[in-house]
């Protein structure tokens, strides 16, 4: 009995050392060593040197002079400490309710522009962090942006054209646009609003 219960405790302390000491170690010293950006959260630094948030995590953005992201049900928006989707099914009443009432603050928003509101700007993403937009979301927000800064559309457009992302490994996922980092772009070139905060930055570290 006690030569089973002395085994069974070298067992259970092998086990902790190898899968919550070395195991954990090893994992953190690689992707230090091999992707330190990745490994630290992607952070983005501002023109100052602050960091502004993370190219991995949405942001709000209400002001008419900044691409505005997708709608975030993670927490009080983009935050990444209560990652989740709404749960609400193609059938919810509630979800069309509020695509619709989204759909027409868009419309508002951005008269001069062209086609239909994109799909992906009145509905939520799965995790409710997602920082990318499809390049067709991003054009359609152009005409607003160019007006509210007094720049021509063809400028903004082409700052929108240079951080187009394409596929991962060109085969993996589809053509996307960073809102953060494209937002950035904007205030290099273009100058700083009044006030560059997010409406939410929950997700910023």
């Amino acid at each position: 009995m006690l030569s089973a219960l002395v085994t069974a405790l070298r067992a259970a302390l092998v086990t902790l050392v190898l899968t919550g000491v070395l195991y954990p170690l090893a994992v953190t010293g690689l992707s230090q060593l091999l992707f330190p950006e990745e490994a630290n959260g992607s952070l983005v630094t501002g023109e100052k040197g602050q960091v502004v948030g993370s190219a991995l995590i949405g942001q709000g953005f209400s002001q008419p002079g900044y691409f505005q992201p997708r709608p975030s049900a993670a927490g009080a928006g983009h935050d990444a400490t209560a990652s989740s989707g709404s749960n609400l099914g193609p059938t919810s009443q509630k979800l069309r309710e509020r695509a619709v009432a989204e759909a027409e603050r868009l419309r508002r928003e951005n008269p001069e522009a062209w086609g239909p509101v994109p799909a992906e700007l009145v509905t939520a993403s799965g995790s409710g962090l997602d920082p990318h937009l499809s390049p067709e979301a991003v054009r359609w927000q152009v005409p607003r942006v160019a007006r509210a800064r007094g720049v021509e559309p063809g400028r903004i457009l082409s700052v929108v054209e240079e951080h187009l992302e394409g596929r991962t490994l060109g085969i993996l996922g589809e053509p996307r646009v960073n809102v953060l980092l494209l937002n950035l772009a904007l205030d290099r070139q273009f100058g700083e609003l009044p006030s560059t905060r997010p409406t939410s930055t929950a997700g910023a570290p």
